[in-house]
């Protein structure tokens, strides 16, 4: 099995990162925190120092960050990927930037010999533990289908799909976040109008999961909100990275939003409650506090 050089151990690489593990694959691992590192050096990983580092040992390498500065930072920087990567290097970048960024840094990667995808996952922290992930992956064809096994390891292989040329796999996690936040906006709205004529939400969201309003939307975020559970599964303040990178990119197309356009407001009083740490369906709150609920 090849050796996978894995940059960005948080909430979702961490558990991205094991699943190569238990799939046999030979890991070396750097993040900006030590303990995650030492965890999965445990695990069998082999602990790197820096970007660099990561480069000199791995020919494939995957990394999940929090935003776009921080991939220019951890490929472009003094002791970056770049500085450092073998020919014929693959880098498999899983975090959610902008389309822009995106084709920038493949392209700066094509000048040095190497090969870049833009590989955005949708599915949160249990569908990184669970290898259960939707990848939606941007760049050469047969650089995709030689990867399409690492990203079977850390996804479900029905839902890693290459959508098209680079930038194209975060275009469409743009798509993604904002159905998703559309979809959770009215949920929240739909269970703010139950509580509010006296009915009983959690028997709205049966009825409905049984109909054509169903959704995984309704199904994980709609139970969650029912609990009040809003231990982070994906933090409020990336899904608030996520809409800014929407909005530039809709603006960038000259593409209408005017359901977006809400949503990225209510999105923003959300970060501005001071909930960017809980969950992203915590979005649920500040409809229930403009309906007077608590």
């Amino acid at each position: 099995m090849q050796t996978i050089g894995f940059i960005g151990l948080g909430l979702m690489g961490k558990p991205m990162a094991r699943n190569l593990l238990k799939r046999g694959y030979a890991v070396v691992a750097h993040s900006r925190s030590r303990a995650p590192v030492d965890e999965l050096a445990g695990e069998g990983a082999t602990p790197a120092g820096s970007p660099a580092d990561v480069a000199r040992r791995a020919t494939t390498i995957v990394t999940m960050l929090p935003d776009g500065p921080d991939v220019e930072q951890v490929l472009e920087g003094a002791e970056g990927v770049f500085a450092a990567m073998q020919p014929g290097t693959v880098i498999i970048d899983t975090s959610t930037i902008s389309p822009a960024t995106a084709r920038r840094l493949a392209a700066r990667a094509a000048e040095s010999g190497a090969a870049m995808l833009d590989a955005p996952v949708s599915g949160g922290e249990i569908g990184a533990i669970n290898a259960t992930l939707s990848i939606m992956v941007g760049g050469d064809p047969e650089i995709f289908s030689a990867a399409k096994p690492v990203l079977d390891a850390m996804g479900n292989p029905e839902r890693v799909v290459r959508i098209g040329a680079s930038g194209a796999g975060q275009l469409c996690k743009v798509c993604n976040q904002m159905v998703i936040g559309g979809t959770l906006s009215v949920v929240a709205e739909a269970f703010a109008l139950a509580r509010k004529a006296g009915v009983d939400p959690a028997l709205v969201r049966d009825a409905l999961l049984g109909g054509f309003a169903a959704s995984r939307v309704l199904e994980v975020h709609g139970e969650r909100i029912l609990k009040r559970n809003y231990v982070p599964g994906f933090r409020a303040k990336l899904y608030a990275k996520d809409y800014r990178i929407a909005g530039e990119t809709l603006h960038e197309h000259d593409s209408p939003s005017p359901v977006t356009s809400v949503v990225h407001g209510l999105v923003d009083r959300l970060i501005e409650s001071g909930r960017g740490d809980e969950d992203y369906s915590a979005l649920a709150k500040v409809i229930f506090e403009m309906a007077g609920l608590h």
